[in-house]
């Protein structure tokens, strides 16, 4: 007599293909093991089961992961997840002592657990890259310090700031994404295994001793809120949307400065791509790339909040689809981590073509209505006066350097001879506060952003 439980027949064909989670959750052999293995060792314990059996089942799930990595374990869909695949396996090496393993647990605190160690160590790694790339921005920085550039807005040339504070923007948010990641993984480190199928077990289980084994800092609270808890999942997927913006902005300005109209830098050759009919194109397809990735993190943030929006407690299978989601955001994110670190560190910066667009476009008009007023007058209405002056200027193709002082007193008549000394670097130097583009601020701000990243200084 064949045993099927509750079932009097067997699962429709369709349904057990439309149900199958093996091809993609398969990724979660390490963690799975690694949780069963601790799993074993604490019921022996605990005396749940033999220290023979607990032995029986490590040694065999030790044999499995090997078999998996050496690519010798034959997935099976019809086993339908992971857990069964290696569960099913293991009573095949071992016997009985195979099928004591699945006591004193359900496959929903199995899987809560397999998706916090892979988030765990996906926000670890994540963090390692992140470093990477704000290292790579602030040796670009420090190499380019007294580089002098026109800032920006609404993308047309404003004041001048240096290179290197324009680089350590981009740091800073960096620096914002990885205290995300190190905030998630803070509530992502929390053990839910002994949580059972929602209501806890019936056993003498030590929950200390598995957090303490799997490298959890705390157990969790609620076996209802474990086993149905993906708020880890969505704040990975929204720390991840946002880094990749914050790439996508970086991105942005690297397809910006590599056109002929910037001419700001050029993108080494190992980081663009040729066209296949005009020879001398030079594309920057890894910026263009990440700007397009930047939309498929943000599709799966959505999708796992649409998922979960409105799931009554505590487990539904509407949680099987946390994974691919995340599984291809943790691959967008740090795949284009790995490549954004090194372009940026390769990147030929053309100063000659920068610091000539930095005096450019009048981008020293701001500093002159601030000399005016510093002689007393009002603000707006120094703004308006410079606003005609560049006006004139620009009618009489002029820079405002190349203006005379009797063609400034037209516009204001208490214009002095030293409105001529207004530069470029001058209009750096005033600008010394925390925070601003002057050298002297900027070179504590490199020191800042070392201390960050090193705790040392140079």
């Amino acid at each position: 007599m064949t045993l099927r439980g509750r079932f009097g027949k067997e699962m429709d064909d369709r349904v057990k293909g439309y149900t199958v989670s093996v091809p993609f959750d398969r990724r979660l052999y390490r963690q799975d093991i690694a949780g069963s293995i601790a799993h074993a060792r604490m019921m022996a314990r605990q005396g749940i089961i033999s220290d023979k059996n607990a032995e029986l089942i490590t040694m065999g799930l030790v044999s499995i992961r090997e078999e998996i990595e050496q690519g010798r374990f034959e997935f099976k869909e019809e086993l339908e997840d992971i857990h069964m695949n290696i569960e099913a396996r293991l009573i095949e090496k071992i016997g009985d002592a195979g099928a004591k393993l699945h006591t004193a647990r359900s496959r929903n605190d199995q899987i809560a657990l397999d998706m916090r160690l892979f988030t765990k160590e996906a926000v670890s790694e994540t963090m390692a890259r992140i470093k990477a790339l704000q290292q790579a921005l602030l040796d670009l920085a420090k190499d380019n310090k007294r580089l002098v550039m026109p800032g920006y807005t609404h993308l047309q040339r404003a004041q001048p700031v240096l290179f290197a504070h324009h680089l350590l923007a981009y740091f800073q948010m960096f620096q914002r994404d990885t205290e995300r990641f190190q905030q998630c993984f803070e509530r992502t480190d929390v053990l839910p295994l002994g949580s059972g199928a929602l209501a806890g077990v019936p056993y003498p289980i030590d929950r200390d001793f598995l957090a303490k084994e799997l490298g959890f800092s705390k157990v969790s609270a609620n076996s209802m809120d474990a086993v149905s808890d993906r708020d880890f999942v969505i704040e990975y997927l929204s720390a991840a949307s946002l880094t990749m913006m914050h790439i996508s902005r970086l991105a942005e300005e690297i397809i910006l400065w590599s056109t002929a109209e910037f001419g700001f830098i050029e993108i080494d050759d190992a980081f663009a791509t040729g066209s296949s009919i005009m020879p001398q194109k030079k594309n920057p397809d890894v910026a263009e790339l990440a700007r397009a990735k930047t939309g498929r993190v943000y599709g799966h943030l959505i999708a796992a909040l649409t998922t979960m929006k409105a799931l009554p407690l505590s487990y539904n299978r509407d949680l099987q689809e946390d994974k691919e989601g995340l599984f291809d955001s943790v691959d967008t994110l740090l795949s284009t981590l790995e490549v954004f670190a090194p372009m940026i560190a390769s990147l030929h910066i053309r100063s000659d073509h920068i610091s000539r667009a930095a005096e450019e476009n009048y981008t020293l008009a701001t500093d002159i209505a601030d000399y005016l007023v510093k002689k007393g007058v009002p603000f707006r209405q120094a703004h308006a006066i410079v606003g005609n002056l560049v006006r004139y200027a620009i009618d009489n193709q002029k820079t405002l350097l190349e203006i005379e002082l009797s063609e400034y007193r037209k516009f204001y008549p208490d214009f002095e001879n030293d409105v001529k000394s207004i530069t470029v670097e001058s209009s750096l130097a005033t600008r010394n506060t925390s925070g601003g583009t002057a050298p002297e601020a900027v070179e504590k701000a490199l020191a800042a952003a070392r201390r960050m990243l090193h705790g040392t200084q140079d």
